[in-house]
């Protein structure tokens, strides 16, 4: 008999993990409360409007072409990948000031020099200095479980040696020194949670991959992504959508199935959680796992009935006194005034995103998760008007009138992330990147107790985003088949 896998959560994540497991032979079920699946990956989609809810740009897409082939198509066949250039538009509201993120290294080197000359003869050596870091801490930790703390302590001098432990901010200040291109290169680990001024300068490689293999937009959203991996799972494994699952079973040790919250057990001879690390926790009974949780975020989705053709299809707002609100949010979990938004127009790339002559705008804010304390949903009223009053009035983004031309709002806070996602205190990312919650410090790919219960997903080895999220079900899914040939 083929051993049966049940995958709880149908995020990215576990997605792919159960392509995997089903390419690999086993007996493959998803579990999903949601009555659709892709977990943060999921979309708005009303009234000729699509909205991406969670990511919105695809970088490796290497990833997707592993797993498409691994399930016996690829992605040309499922996808339409667009490529985005620049990728970012970047404005700075103190000074009206702007960079294009993106180009290559030419157009990137021009840019810089707009800013500093200086800082623009420095780029070779900043790139040159993140591709290490990106060959040594994507490519290869990347894709290896840390499953005892002898792997990360042999890996830590390299690491040392690459300056891969300082901080963010102060990797890319050791070569861009200038304000705002020491904010444009470092912004990226907020992408997955992070504050740029604590996470390690391992997490510098995400900027790095992107100006090497380019930004990526999946036609139709990332949700057509969820979409062409739903197809390829609904040709061999059970997808049981509106069922959430509350209990792991064990016996003699061992995982032997799952506890639907509906009545019924799915058996099981090991079981794969997309689901939260707390959640997760909690149905197998275990210990809560001590860790800090990222921040949250307020997603405001706009349908206008008109366009506007000045923004870029990603665009970045940055209000004065960033660090001390990027601070705010991540460490002290206060909201103080101040902004800082990305801004996604996808019907600049693909105007079927919206009716004709509309616009679908996401803009996105970070915020504290719940346990900021913060009153959800009045603050998120009141975060609306504040964002409403930055767009319109920031001249360079085009948007004045933008009130006017709404036709339809949607809204998520902390509150959405908690009780659709089951996210533990609504946050946005899983546990913070911080260097004490990377590789062997985070939820481990498999479980020691009990045998057979493993993790993909933004909570466990490498992490969040959507190459992250790829990547940990790689890991797992060859831990899990490791374990089944023994």
């Amino acid at each position: 008999m083929r051993r049966r896998v049940v995958v709880v959560g149908a995020g990215l994540g576990g997605l792919a993990a159960a392509i995997r497991l089903l390419a690999s032979g086993f007996e493959v079920t998803v579990v999903e409360r949601e009555r659709s699946l892709g977990g943060r990956a999921a979309q708005i989609k009303e009234r000729g409007f699509s909205f991406d809810v969670g990511p919105s740009l695809i970088t490796m897409p290497e990833l997707l072409d592993d797993l498409f082939r691994l399930a016996g198509t690829s992605t040309a066949a499922e996808l339409r990948l667009l490529p985005i250039d620049p990728f970012y538009r970047i404005r700075w509201q103190d000074d009206g000031r702007d960079l294009l993120f993106g180009g290559g290294p030419a157009a990137m080197r021009a840019q810089i020099a707009r800013f500093s000359a200086a800082d623009a003869g420095r780029f070779d050596a900043y790139l040159e200095a993140g591709r290490r870091i990106y060959e040594e801490a994507i490519l290869a930790a990347g894709r290896r479980a840390f499953p005892g703390p002898g792997g990360l302590l042999r890996m830590l001098p390299r690491m040392a040696r690459l300056g891969a432990l300082r901080s963010v901010d102060g990797f890319v200040g050791h070569y861009l020194t200038e304000p705002h291109m020491r904010q444009a290169f470092g912004f990226h680990p907020l992408f997955i949670g992070g504050d740029p001024f604590r996470v390690p300068a391992v997490y510098a490689a995400l900027a790095h991959l992107q100006l090497i293999s380019g930004v990526w937009y999946a036609e139709g959203g990332v949700w057509s992504v969820v979409a062409a991996m739903e197809r390829q799972l609904r040709r061999g494994a059970a997808v049981l959508t509106g069922e959430e699952a509350v209990g792991i079973e064990r016996r003699d040790g061992r995982v032997a199935g799952v506890r639907l919250a509906g009545g019924g057990t799915l058996p099981a001879d090991a079981v794969v959680s997309n689901a939260d690390v707390g959640a997760t926790r909690r149905m197998a009974g275990l210990r809560p796992l001590p860790q800090r949780l990222s921040m949250s975020c307020f997603l405001l989705c706009l349908g206008s009935s008109r366009s506007f053709p000045a923004l870029h299809h990603h665009n970045l707002l940055v209000g004065p006194g960033y660090r001390r609100f990027i601070d705010d949010v991540t460490r002290r979990r206060q909201m103080t005034g101040g902004i800082c938004l990305y801004i996604h127009a996808p019907s600049r790339t693909e105007p079927a995103m919206a009716p004709p002559g509309g616009e679908a705008i996401s803009v996105l804010m970070p915020v504290p998760n719940l346990a900021g304390g913060q009153r959800w949903p009045e603050t998120g009223d009141r975060l609306r008007e504040e964002i409403l009053d930055a767009l319109e009035s920031e001249t360079g983004l085009g948007l004045a009138g933008l009130r006017r031309s709404i036709i339809l709002e949607r809204h998520w806070t902390p509150i959405e992330f908690r009780d659709r996602l089951g996210a533990e205190d609504g946050h946005a990312f899983g546990p913070e990147p911080l260097l004490r919650q990377s590789a062997f410090f985070r939820q481990h790919n498999r479980y020691r107790h009990p045998r057979g219960l493993y993790h993909v997903g933004s909570g466990t080895h490498p992490g969040a985003g959507i190459p992250g999220v790829l990547l940990t079900a790689e890991v797992t899914s060859e831990l899990l088949a490791e374990d089944m040939r023994e």
